[in-house]
């Protein structure tokens, strides 16, 4: 499927402007059905890589094949959008 590069800047924003992670992952649902949006704690994203980092909160994509989860920095690959707060 692929995040768009629209669908990222909405997400930089609304994960910027949210008051909690769990709002920005809600609005994020509900403006893209499309597109999964998780909250994980930030140890669990320890050995990864952020795409997008905003002040204390940070944004991974990841992309499944069906069965197997990764983290990815290609939106062209991406339908998840993984959030966390340190």
């Amino acid at each position: 499927m692929g995040l768009s590069g629209e669908q990222l800047q909405t997400a930089s924003e609304v994960v910027g402007y949210a008051p909690t992670l769990r709002d920005a992952a809600t609005i994020l649902r509900g403006r893209y059905p499309g597109v999964r949006a998780i909250v994980v704690d930030e140890m669990d994203m320890r050995d990864e890589t952020p795409a997008l980092r905003l002040g204390h909160r940070n944004v991974y994509l990841a992309a499944s094949d069906g069965h197997c989860w990764h983290v990815t920095q290609s939106a062209d690959e991406a339908s998840v959008l993984i959030l966390t707060q340190h």
